[in-house]
């Protein structure tokens, strides 16, 4: 995920600013902010749908026994 989207993603979600405060604080407008948003939330669901590869594990609790 690009740095902009998930900067866009952390202040928006998990700090809980809205779009103008986010906004002046990326010195960027609020449309700008929007269109980040929508993308990275795009980003972020297709990386969280994506199988996981052979060999590795995704938080898995399997303790390998």
């Amino acid at each position: 995920m690009p740095p902009r989207q998930r900067a866009v993603l952390v202040l928006r979600f998990l700090y809980d600013l809205p779009v103008d405060e986010v906004a002046a604080l990326l010195d960027t407008t609020p449309g700008t902010v929007k269109s980040q948003t929508s993308r990275g939330l795009t980003t972020l669901r297709r990386l969280l749908d994506e199988p996981v590869a052979a060999g590795t594990s995704r938080g898995s609790d399997d303790d390998g026994s």
